[in-house]
């Protein structure tokens, strides 16, 4: 039986893959566990690895940094590529609100910190250890232990181990805050749901709107004469006639007093448009389709598949040219888009096409429209993206002494935004469905709690019964009371829909368990676009005021 005690307690690879798998299997069994209705979910993987580690089952520190490590690259990216079409947008819509908070969550935490130093006497070295496990942030712990070895030319132990014990409840209490604020607040679900649908059709790109033409000075003029007038981007769909005939429209359709448009445009135009042309009607997609003489004319949302249109423009396809159809909507990312002459179409874009049928089956075939083909996985994209990622996260930023970087998980993160952005003008298929994204995710993250776990149940017990229980009570301060200030602030004044509210509070800690307890509650990827728009900034800071925190110990 020596070998089953060499696979359970020796080490080696066999060793080390078997101890994650029983810490993630047992962790995930733990996580269906629900006490009041709530469960931590796959944060238990974490507190099994440390219940392991305890009872012997350690792996090599080298296995486990790496793990550790890749899993988090695994689920940042992952979240980059998903929210990065709709990224820059948000950002646009209150994202310079969400920094501003998280930075206050940020320096909240170390007046804390500081102000627990001044009571109690603890050293602020040890204070930093238990700052960054309180905030769950692993390399702000890295950059305070490279800049007290190279102020002083000696280790401190006491920064890694006030990290470990301050850790575990870290993610406990930035879980429990959301949950408090939830139940504090009154938050309800479904109002959250309808204010989130509100502000979605609020800033959705591209809206419908029947128009009767009545502009006597363009009676007879051309819609792309009109276009050009109006220097607004719009698109005429269809036209219909006084006769009650309808044509699509197209470049060099005339129109005339009495005719009545089907216009696409940005929502803030519509207004602008619709006092151009004439007067708003009230006709609906079934009015305007059951107009369509003999039924020739048809409307299809067409999946872009093929990998050779990826990255091409609509000028560089000319659709409506050899197929005599018109595009009226680009869908992306559940966001509608006004379509242009150059406007560069992504493997998974819906198009809304018009049209004789014939030739919206031919655009059909052109633009791909195999679902079959969008479940293929797209490793290039992402293993590129990881390598510039690590490339971006290694590169210093400032010296106060040390290197500031955006480490293992901004830079990857930082990456995947760009490329779910912007991926296109260099041909990279940045699509992949929901569900690999999502397996992706969790992948990672069970890794990493589970690396995370297994290397801080060493020692972890002694720690707390020679006094570093104490360090718990400092960690729950500095984790609860900079969240709750500003969420209560945020929720109250600034009427944060509680969806965001959840990624600014994951974002603001860095902390991945919380991001996955959020989407978990949340059901739809708010608190991930929240939790992205913070963490670069809220990345930098940490690491920054983490150093500046030793220095000025010293």
């Amino acid at each position: 039986m020596e070998w089953l005690y060499s696979l359970f307690f020796g080490s080696g690879i066999a060793h080390a893959v078997l101890t994650f798998a029983l810490a993630i299997t047992a962790g995930i069994l733990l996580g269906r566990v629900k006490i009041g209705g709530v469960s931590l979910g796959i944060t238990w993987v974490l507190f099994v690895g440390i219940a392991l580690s305890h009872f012997g089952m350690t792996v090599d520190g080298d296995v486990l940094h790496f793990v550790k490590e890749f899993g988090l690259i695994l689920f940042v990216f992952s979240i980059g590529l998903q929210v990065g079409p709709g990224f820059f947008s948000s950002f646009k819509q209150g994202g310079l609100q969400l920094v501003g908070c998280a930075a206050a969550i940020v320096l909240l935490g170390v007046a804390v910190a500081y102000a627990i130093h001044v009571a109690t006497g603890t050293p602020i070295p040890t204070m930093v250890g238990v700052l960054s496990g309180a905030v769950t942030n692993t390399p702000g712990l890295g950059a305070a232990q490279q800049a007290y070895t190279d102020a002083s030319g000696i280790d401190d132990p006491s920064i890694a181990l006030g990290y470990a014990v301050a850790y575990p409840l870290g993610v406990v209490g930035i879980i429990a805050s959301m949950i408090f604020v939830r139940y504090a607040l009154r938050v309800k679900f479904e109002q959250e749901n309808e204010a989130l649908a509100a502000l979605s059709r609020e800033h959705k790109l591209a809206s419908k709107v029947s128009i009767e033409f009545n502009n006597e000075l363009l009676d007879g003029r051309t819609v792309a004469y009109m276009r050009d007038l109006v220097k607004r981007q719009f698109v005429i769909s269809r036209i219909m006639r006084p006769d009650g005939s309808v044509a699509m429209a197209d470049a060099d359709s005339t129109v005339h007093q009495g005719d009545r448009l089907w216009v696409i445009a940005d929502a803030e135009d519509l207004p602008a448009i619709v006092a151009f042309f004439g007067h708003e009607v009230e006709m609906d997609d079934v009015a305007w389709g059951n107009n369509t003489p003999d039924s020739e004319l048809v409307s299809r949302r067409i999946l872009v598949t093929r990998s050779e249109i990826n990255g091409k423009k609509f000028s560089d396809l000319r659709l409506r040219t050899k197929y005599g159809i018109n595009i009226t909507r680009v869908n992306r990312s559940g966001v509608d888009l006004i379509p242009y002459q150059g406007l560069e179409l992504q493997i998974g874009d819906r198009v809304m096409v018009v049209g004789p049928r014939s030739a919206v089956e031919q655009t059909a075939k052109v633009l791909g429209n195999s679902l079959k083909k969008l479940d293929q996985p797209n490793l290039l994209t992402i293993f590129v993206g990881i390598a510039l990622g690590v490339l971006l996260g290694s590169v210093p930023l400032l010296n106060v002494p040390q290197p500031v970087k955006l480490g293992l998980a901004g830079g990857p993160l930082i990456v995947a935004i760009l490329i779910g952005r912007f991926g296109t003008h260099f041909h990279l298929v940045t699509y992949t469905t929901q569900s690999a994204n999502l397996m992706l995710r969790e992948v990672g993250i069970a890794l990493f709690l589970a690396a995370v776990g297994i290397g801080a149940g060493d020692g972890f017990v002694d720690a707390i019964l020679n006094g570093g229980y104490r360090w718990i009570g400092y960690g729950v301060l500095i984790t609860v009371i900079p969240i709750l200030i500003v969420a209560v602030a945020a929720r109250l004044w600034l009427r944060m829909n509680y969806y965001t509210l959840m990624g600014l509070i994951a974002g603001s800690t860095t902390d991945p368990p919380a991001l996955a307890y959020a989407n978990a509650t949340a059901g739809n990827d708010m608190p991930a676009v929240g939790y992205s728009t913070v963490y670069p900034v809220v990345m930098f800071l940490r690491v920054l005021t983490a150093q500046i925190f030793i220095l000025f110990a010293l």
